[in-house]
């Protein structure tokens, strides 16, 4: 089996509009949102490598430092599958974007570190 990261993404203006709907509602689906997401994992079992989590704010480092900078990626999951299609079949409507306001998931394979 390979093994892929997947990584959820979401843009500003969609969790503005998350943000923008009545509390009540808000909480409605987030509850949804979340039973609909652990049923998901429990659904993959043993291809969830790891389950990983949410995302924080990020710090980028270059050769000229270290500075704040934003991006799209929301949180990540590691699962493992026979190939690359096979792991991104495993996100098809997924609750990150399906109930919750995330724009999609992105699935890369981990490759193996060269010999030397």
């Amino acid at each position: 089996m390979k093994k892929f990261m997947a990584v959820f993404t979401g843009s500003p203006d969609a969790m503005a509009r998350w943000q923008a709907l009545d509390e009540a509602e808000r909480k409605r689906r987030e509850a949804e949102g979340m039973q609909a997401w652990h049923q998901w994992g429990e659904r993959l079992g043993d291809a969830i490598v790891d389950q990983g989590a949410p995302l924080g704010k990020t710090k980028r480092v270059t050769g000229d430092g270290i500075a704040d900078t934003r991006n799209n990626l929301a949180a990540y999951t590691v699962v493992q599958a026979e190939s690359h299609e096979a792991a991104a079949r495993l996100f098809e409507n997924h609750p990150h974007f399906a109930i919750f306001p995330g724009d999609g998931v992105e699935i890369m394979e981990c490759l193996p570190i060269p010999e030397m």
